[in-house]
């Protein structure tokens, strides 16, 4: 039974990090070591656009795996998201809302355990949660503490001491692979919070595998029986969901066009959700960098 679990997910982020970011635009200011009394402590970087200024209000975009956002000189694998150079663009334009970005580091160990779904776990079979609890979660499923540290403890630090709008409209959450599924679950499970989420190359398996087969597909299953009863509703919040067919990404087109087909059924159109493939790409920073400039115009679009 434990054979469809073949690591390989969740351990490319774990790797230390070290070294203040260097930005091209913008200015970032860290907090080392952000205290929670629900997760480890972790450095938040926050992102300044250029003018910055108290006398306006700004949105707030959180990003998952933080320390991959700004300078692929700090990064484990010399890749970046490219995030400083694409907001700042986008901003100038005018095609997106004035916007700080937080980005909140993985803790490395824990990272698959505070992003795994954690209300996933009860639509799993017995017999396999049991096995993705102990060796996925090492025992420790997070993610419902992961999002308290992150809604009742951070947030309200952002808007006390930045210059922010504090309503969902303008409160979005993204990141990719496992960070596009906490995203996703952010949106459901604090629907009064955040008014948009994006998952790039979400990692609809779950787990780390390294086929999608009957085993494992039951797991997968599991997620979108969540989002089934607990999307919220297609008002004015937004969805965004994409991937490549590369490396890890070659997983996702069957179980991506699943979810589709479940938001369709939800009642979900164009207006608040798109999915968008991308072939040839891969499950990298260099390929979610690419394309990084069109979920934050559907998420951030001006009114």
């Amino acid at each position: 039974m434990q054979n469809f679990l073949i690591l390989i997910v969740g351990l490319i982020f774990s790797l230390p990090i070290v070294g203040q970011v260097t930005v091209s635009s913008g200015t970032v200011k860290r907090l080392e070591k952000f205290f929670s009394k629900y997760v480890d402590a972790r450095n938040v970087d926050v992102w300044l656009p250029d003018g910055y200024t108290k006398r306006k209000k700004y949105a707030v975009l959180y990003m998952h795996d933080g320390q991959m956002l700004f300078d692929a000189g700090t990064t484990w694998n010399k890749q970046e998201w490219g995030v400083d150079e694409t907001l700042a663009g986008l901003i100038k334009d005018g095609k997106i809302k004035e916007t700080i970005v937080v980005g909140i580091w993985n803790n490395g160990e824990y990272r698959h355990s505070e992003y795994f779904p954690q209300k996933v776990l009860a639509e799993i079979p017995a017999e396999q949660r049991e096995i993705v609890v102990a060796n996925q979660l090492k025992n420790k499923p997070q993610a419902d503490n992961y999002l308290k540290f992150l809604v009742e403890e951070l947030k309200p630090y952002i808007d006390k001491n930045f210059s922010t709008k504090k309503d969902r409209r303008n409160t979005f959450v993204m990141g990719s692979s496992m960070g596009g599924l906490i995203s996703i679950y952010a949106l459901c499970e604090y629907p009064n919070i955040f008014g948009g989420a994006a998952g790039l190359s979400t990692h609809l398996p779950l787990i780390s595998v390294q086929n999608v087969d009957e085993k494992n597909d039951a797991i997968a299953a599991s997620f979108r029986s969540y989002l089934e009863k607990n999307l919220p509703k297609t008002d004015s919040r937004k969805i965004y969901f994409d991937y490549g067919d590369q490396t890890l990404d070659a997983l996702y087109p069957p179980l991506q066009k699943k979810v589709d087909a479940l938001m369709q059924a939800q009642g979900w159109t164009e207006k608040g959700w798109t999915t968008k493939f991308f072939p040839g790409e891969s499950h990298s920073e260099t390929s979610w960098a690419k394309r990084l400039n069109i979920p934050l115009e559907f998420l951030m679009a001006k009114n």
